[in-house]
């Protein structure tokens, strides 16, 4: 009987010593991430960058974000109703992370149709018909164009416009500073600086909820 206990108590002290481990750790990641944030504040918003909601909000949510990532598409909801339930406290602001196989070009198409002033209808078409066009993780460009009539989209001018030096300029930022903040893969979120290291819906209403309390006193 004590032999049992003695392993059982020892299996339960690994347990915790598992645990603390893993808390540790998570925390050292955080702290990093945070003061990688910290250094390089500047990649974290352009003034090119693409933005829903207040602009005067105290809390900002920066987001990566790759089209053809269904996690993107999963998240896409929660996120716009952190900023549409907040009262004008919280804002988003989107940077690009292309980081499947084919999303560059999507990305393109993106930035071009915000030229036409239909960047929010463009990019939430295309995560709606994520399953049309990605396939097997990759995103097949080819097969967007007619998901996008509905939106009114003038698609010569938007092939064109998607090649332009602007939009590789505006993209080559966005790739760039992701690489900075070590964006490896998507959603990659910030808020207010400070970054998503633990990652879940949960953790981000958390996270989110705590900004605006910091920021507004509630």
């Amino acid at each position: 009987m004590n032999k049992r206990i003695l392993v059982v108590s020892a299996g339960l002290l690994a347990l915790v010593v598992f645990a603390l481990g893993v808390f540790f750790y998570t925390q050292q990641q955080t702290q990093q991430a945070a003061q990688l944030a910290q250094d390089n504040r500047a990649a974290l918003v352009r003034p090119h960058s693409p933005a829903f909601g207040n602009s005067s909000a105290k809390v900002t949510i920066v987001e990566f974000i790759d089209p053809a990532c269904e996690t993107c598409s999963a998240f896409y909801p929660l996120v716009k109703s952190l900023v549409g339930g907040s009262f004008g406290q919280v804002n988003l602001v989107m940077r690009y992370a292309p980081l499947h196989k084919g999303s560059y070009e999507v990305v393109k198409l993106i930035e071009a149709a915000r030229m036409q002033g239909l960047y929010w209808p463009v990019l939430q078409a295309l995560l709606k018909s994520q399953s049309v066009w990605v396939v097997h993780h990759e995103a097949k460009p080819e097969l967007v164009w007619d998901l996008l009539q509905e939106t009114g989209l003038d698609v010569a001018k938007a092939r064109s416009d998607m090649n332009s030096p602007r939009v590789a300029e505006i993209v080559a930022q966005d790739i760039a500073d992701g690489k900075t903040l070590k964006v490896t893969k998507t959603p990659g979120f910030f808020v207010n600086g400070q970054p998503l290291v633990d990652f879940g819906a949960d953790q981000l209403k958390a996270l989110v909820a705590n900004e605006v309390r910091s920021a507004y006193g509630k």
